[in-house]
């Protein structure tokens, strides 16, 4: 972050190569990609999942954008530059930005995006990821009207950022919530603004069509204010929610792009695809969510066992009082020490995945992601402990815990709940019961923690910054899918933001994991690579850690 901290100037490059390419009708084709599920919204400030911002990233562009290896390029913005103490980012407009529509695009309307994102009532998901803009938790809040938000244009080509600590806003002003949304079509049509013919945007393409359970369509938008760069003419995303059925129509030759691969033997699928497969490091971890409000998995209530001094299964569980330990806290324990993470990527996953016992992916720079204490010990002692919390919590073989794991509908997903189960039922003599919804559906039940228990959960990093992964612990904001809540975590996460060095920032990031770690409200399983399969005519497709992959900067070749 240190480095971000001076004056800087970035300007887009030529791009005579293409321009030439295109000049020959290179621009004809549709671009078939595998998307995954039906995006839950096309509302930018409410995206909350990877469907959606494949889609939005052709849709619109922010102040900064991404390029095809995840590097940061101007968008909106053809130059910015930040006062010494980072507080103050000012960025200017390229001149004659247009909507998909004609109409001129200026730094009040981009303000007044901003605003709208941040209201209560559009309840933007992710909100807290700006927590370190002036006044932005509290006009998300309600006790300030969107007016106080730290962001203002003083002139038609100027926007002017004030941040309460330093932070990567470059990076996170390239997330779809920064994206400006055309507010004349949200006044007049309300939540069908995201529909073909009322949806306005400013990227390289615009929506067309867009049918339900199957597919959307875009086209390049000519008024995109590098249009004559954009080589794909027509982009259909299409709805792929199983991932067999995925492959198969890649397979087929009715898609060029798949937004995942399905678990299958890696060597079959490298003789099978050879180049096509591409796997690559991504900036992502998995893990169960534990719905800590409700029975069976609540803190505060004693289990009445008490444990010898130094038992390694009770290491940071913090008791209730002398003589007892946390009941729902040693469940949560129990569950996480019996599953056996390296037989899950080996023989489960297996498509180059890495067992997890943290939260925050390697890879980030600068950052040492914390580990379960755990972590160190041979899986059967892992078991061993996980049965003696297992009978602490009040469960034996005559009165075993039954518990449901929810997940969104995929093959993939189906596969690890089932391994998983088995896993439960084979070291503690659970009783799991399995259910998948529809995204949609799951998304809402997740969210309001009504009638979860243990769910598939995760997080895929927005910007390259290990406090992305634990800022929903912090909060008790919408993205805090368990709902549990510790001021130890909160108060390391304040220290890190008001540290004055990347070395103390991430000491105390660092410290907000381990406790995080200790208080087990989610089960890490594995961290991911990215896997896609990728037709041999689609050039520009670069593996990037974010796994962003925006079509301008594709095209297909004869």
């Amino acid at each position: 972050m240190a480095a971000m901290r001076h004056l800087r100037s970035f300007r887009p490059w030529p791009a005579v190569a293409l321009a030439l390419l295109l000049a020959t009708g290179a621009q004809a084709a549709t671009l078939e990609r595998g998307n995954g599920p039906e995006p839950s919204t096309l509302d930018a400030h409410k995206c909350q999942e990877v469907a959606c911002g494949n889609v939005l990233r052709d849709l619109y562009e922010g102040l900064v954008t991404e390029d095809a290896t995840g590097r940061l390029v101007p968008g909106m913005a053809q130059e910015w530059s930040t006062s010494p103490d980072g507080r103050t980012w000012t960025f200017v407009l390229r001149d004659g930005l247009r909507w998909s529509n004609g109409e001129a695009l200026d730094a009040p309307q981009i303000v007044a995006s901003f605003r709208r994102a941040f209201a209560p009532t559009t309840a933007a998901p992710f909100g807290e990821l700006f927590d370190a803009l002036h006044n932005a938790k509290a006009v998300q809040a309600g006790a300030l009207a969107p007016t106080a938000l730290g962001v203002d244009a003083p002139d038609a080509r100027t926007v002017v950022f004030h941040l309460d600590r330093s932070a990567p806003l470059p990076a996170l002003l390239t997330l779809p919530i920064a994206f400006p949304v055309y507010l004349p079509a949200v006044e007049r049509f309300g939540a069908q603004h995201t529909r073909p013919g009322t949806l306005i945007s400013n990227g390289a393409y615009r929506l067309v069509a867009w049918t339900p359970q199957a597919n959307l369509v875009v086209e390049r938008n000519p008024r995109f204010h590098d249009a004559a760069n954009v080589a794909i003419e027509r982009v259909r995303f299409q709805v792929t929610e199983d991932a067999a059925a995925e492959l198969q129509r890649f397979a087929a030759g009715d898609l060029h792009l798949t937004e995942v691969v399905p678990p299958q033997p890696l060597a079959s699928l490298r003789e099978r695809f050879g180049s096509q497969l591409r796997l690559s490091p991504y900036l992502g971890a998995f893990w169960l969510g534990i719905n800590t409000t409700h029975a069976p998995f609540k803190d505060g209530d004693c289990a009445g066992v008490a444990f010898p001094p130094g038992v390694d299964a009770t290491r940071g569980l913090s008791p209730l009082r002398e003589g007892c330990i946390d009941r729902g806290h040693a469940l949560r324990r129990a569950l996480s020490m019996a599953i056996d993470r390296e037989l899950l990527v080996s023989r489960v996953t297996g498509l180059g995945e890495h067992a997890a016992y943290g939260i925050v992916p390697p890879g980030i720079a600068g950052y040492t992601p914390a580990a379960a204490t755990w972590s160190r010990w041979t899986q059967a002692h892992r078991e061993a402990q996980a049965r003696r919390l297992y009978r602490a919590a009040g469960y034996d073989a005559a009165h075993p815990l039954e518990i449901e794991l929810r997940y969104n509908t995929s093959t993939p997903h189906r596969r690890l709940a089932l391994a998983v189960a088995a896993m439960w039922r084979q070291v503690l003599g659970a009783h799991v019961r399995l259910r998948n919804e529809e995204w949609k559906v799951f998304v809402g039940n997740r969210k309001q923690r009504v009638i979860t228990q243990v769910f598939r959960g995760g997080w895929i990093g927005d910007v390259p910054d290990a406090r992305n992964f634990l800022a929903a612990f912090g909060s008790e904001g919408p993205l805090n899918w368990t709902g549990w809540h510790d001021a130890g975590v909160v108060d390391r996460l304040q220290r890190a933001d008001d540290a004055r060095s990347d070395i103390a920032r991430n000491a105390w990031l660092h410290a907000a994991e381990t406790r995080l770690l200790q208080g087990d409200p989610v089960i890490p399983l594995y961290f991911y690579t990215s896997k896609h399969l990728v037709d041999a005519r689609v050039r520009g497709f670069e593996a990037n850690a974010l796994d962003h992959h925006a079509s301008r900067w594709m095209r297909l070749s004869e």
